[in-house]
């Protein structure tokens, strides 16, 4: 089943995805006219959107909405997001400098992953609400994972250099968790990017329960001999 994303561009040139009907409950002046955001399907609202100036962008698990008012970043939106326009355009070549397949990537390979020693599995909540990109009251956490153990790990990526407010993003997760679906259990946060600043490294030293990672990426060309005719 695919999944209805609405993309905020975020202030370090990255972006956040959330519920479209969740996010529309939310911010209901931008709901079309006639609709609550509940009584439609989701390909209704959808359909409304566009027709409202909305760009749709499709992979094949996703349709990501962009709100009008981010028309000036659209271009740039749609470089970070790749995947395909709804009219089956081609955007631009996928990379690693992209958060959300960084998120895929992980979300796919948590069993080789070991945070703390433990291994990680991706978080599935009793309706069967995966934990990629897992609602929250303070905004959607990236990969919401478990480990061998049953206790929370909390990952926030970053998608290149990481800014010294990843941290507070990540331990706000970490509070709500806390205070909500994690009251029994051990709460950790994992860092993920390109780089790990020196600030970081710093502000981390002194907050129990936070690991960073960086990641690297490689890629490689293997010949294939031709038939011979």
């Amino acid at each position: 089943m695919k999944r209805f994303n609405v993309v905020i561009p975020k202030e370090d040139g990255g972006v956040e995805f959330y519920p479209m009907k969740q996010w529309l409950r939310q911010h209901p002046e931008h709901l079309p006219v006639g609709f609550d955001g509940t009584s439609k399907t989701s390909h209704e609202l959808r359909n409304a959107l566009k027709k409202m100036g909305w760009s749709v962008n499709v992979t094949d698990d996703e349709e990501r909405l962009i709100v009008p008012s981010s028309a000036t970043l659209g271009s740039t939106i749609g470089e970070i997001l790749g995947g395909e326009e709804s009219d089956d355009e081609a955007l631009s070549e996928a990379t690693f400098a992209l958060e959300y397949q960084l998120r895929d990537f992980l979300a796919q390979n948590l069993g080789s992953i070991l945070v703390e020693g433990k291994k990680v599995r991706l978080f599935v909540d009793p309706s069967g609400r995966d934990g990629i990109e897992f609602p929250t009251a303070v905004g959607p956490i990236d990969i919401l994972a478990i480990d061998d153990g049953g206790d929370f790990v909390v990952f926030e990526l970053k998608r290149a250099r990481s800014p010294d407010h990843a941290i507070g993003q990540l331990t706000r997760y970490m509070g709500w968790l806390k205070q909500t679906i994690g009251k029994d259990r051990k709460i950790q946060g994992v860092i993920v990017a390109k780089s790990i600043s020196e600030n970081l490294k710093y502000a981390v030293s002194v907050i129990p329960d936070v690991s960073l990672f960086e990641y690297e990426v490689s890629f490689q060309l293997k010949s294939v001999p031709s038939h011979n005719i």
